[in-house]
């Protein structure tokens, strides 16, 4: 990305109703809000979290090449903060509003309509955001320039921040957006304002944040709070929410599913290999493997065959896409790995055992399963649950890691199933190297703030350890 400006600072200051204190450069080409992530013509915007304020780091903003801040009036009107010192030391522009998380929403908000030819994608869900988008831009970014929000960027800073890398040469914006909190769908879906929205499924994530099913479909649904009538919302059709989700939408409303795709004329499980997926006339491989990679390659199809999208184009994209890390990726080594740690709830989990039962393996299945996180008071029913999900399944013994699966652990205890559990990584590293042995099958599964990544170095056949300590 070069440093040519994509938006005036007086720009920004009338989309924002700001105040402008002017400094050396006219403009700004990229915006970041950590300060590490800073270069030459950023704009930084100052964001206060609960462990960091931006406010902070203003200086070195502006030393690693930040071309502007934006601050919040209250700390502008701090005679001790030196932000206007700061800026005319490096002749640096200030933007002041006065909230700088809703003044980022805003000025992507008004960034994106520069763009009115850009066809914006909506993506949310319990699951899957993140690899349907990305199948999605597989499918269409062959045929049609296309941007999307990097990794998980998906969140109130995430997704403004990535609508700053659409250009004028793009076609289509496919952004993916999460929530860990009320209200913050709705917060995205008025930045990007999406022509196409998509829900893959309403599932158990963040039930500790919004308390019942029922509250994350009314969240979810936020995603088409701002059609007019022309928009058009993807609802997966076998959901228990489906009705729910398409009731009172202005836009037009379409229920996928592999039915609902005349051109899907069959499949074919390639177990650890992924599926045969036969469109159009034409065989490809899909190479993520289980059915609820399946289920994301199909919402990604429905918005491909929306968009026009040729059987072609669609055939070469499902060839390529590839499993995004923690994801499902499948590491052949001394023993076949599968490494879904990046997210864990009580229907991923389901769907990683069920895959992993359900292949015909000829060695030990071993399941390694770290906490289920941000369950609320839903925790303990969900890994207590967890616990007779591992009781029945293939495996010659289960691992648990975290607190939170104590009560998975006394389940299993119940039934006499061999486990072993513990809350110390290096206590798990030790008993998993003296258990495992050459063909094994191991499975992955916990929440991100796990980091059961860490054991990669084990099961691998890899000398290096991870490091002891606290959870990254």
């Amino acid at each position: 990305m070069d440093n040519q400006a994509i938006m005036g600072f007086n720009e920004l200051r009338q989309a924002l109703d700001a105040v402008w204190l002017p400094g050396g450069e006219k403009g700004f080409s990229r915006v970041a809000v950590d300060s590490r992530q800073v270069k030459q013509g950023s704009l930084f915007v100052c964001l206060k979290g609960e462990r960091q304020d931006g406010h902070n780091y203003i200086e070195s903003a502006f030393k690693s090449g930040a071309s502007g801040i934006m601050t919040a009036r209250s700390r502008t009107e701090d005679p001790d903060s030196g932000i206007a010192s700061l800026a005319a030391r490096y002749n640096g522009n200030v933007i002041i509003v006065e909230d700088t998380l809703k003044g980022l929403q805003n000025a992507a908000a008004r960034y994106l309509e520069k763009f009115p030819k850009l066809v914006k994608v909506g993506i949310t869900g319990s699951a899957g955001k993140s690899t349907t988008k990305e199948i999605a831009a597989a499918l269409v970014g062959r045929e049609k320039n296309t941007v999307i929000n990097s990794g998980n960027l998906n969140s109130e800073t995430g997704m403004p921040v990535s609508a700053f890398n659409v250009r004028p040469f793009h076609e289509l914006g496919i952004f993916e957006m999460g929530m860990n909190r009320r209200g913050e769908i709705t917060e995205l879906a008025e930045v990007l304002k999406p022509q196409l929205a998509l829900i893959t499924n309403i599932g158990s994530a963040h039930i500790g944040i919004l308390g019942t099913k029922r509250a994350i479909a009314e969240e979810k649904k936020n995603i088409f709070a701002f059609f007019r009538g022309t928009e058009k919302a993807f609802i997966p059709a076998d959901d228990e929410y489906c009705d729910f989700l398409a009731r009172g939408l202005k836009g037009n409303v379409e229920y996928y599913s592999a039915g609902s795709l005349k051109d899907l004329e069959g499949v074919r499980d390639m177990g650890l290999f992924g599926t045969e997926i036969r469109w159009a006339g034409k065989p490809c491989v899909f190479h993520l493997p289980g059915a609820f990679n399946l289920a994301n390659a199909i919402a990604a199809l429905a918005i491909a065959v929306e968009l026009g999208i040729s059987g072609e184009g669609i055939r070469q994209g499902l060839e390529s896409v590839r499993p995004l890390f923690g994801r499902g990726e499948i590491i052949s080594g001394p023993m076949t790995v599968i490494r879904d740690c990046y997210n864990s709830n009580p229907e991923s989990l389901k769907a990683a055992v069920d895959f992993c039962d359900s292949l015909d393996w000829p060695g030990r299945r071993v399941y390694i399963i770290g906490s289920m996180l941000e369950l609320g008071d839903a925790s303990e029913d969900a890994h207590r649950k967890a616990g007779r999900l591992l009781a029945s399944s293939l495996a010659e013994k289960v691992f648990l890691y975290g607190a939170e699966t104590e009560t998975t652990a006394a389940v299993l205890a119940s039934r006499l199933f061999p486990f072993y559990h513990t809350a110390s990584m290096e206590d798990l590293e030790d008993e998993l190297e003296n258990y495992l042995r050459p063909g094994d099958l191991v499975l992955l599964k916990a929440s991100r703030g796990c980091a059961l990544e860490r054991l990669s170095g084990v099961l691998l056949g890899e000398k290096e350890r991870s490091p002891a300590g606290g959870v990254y």
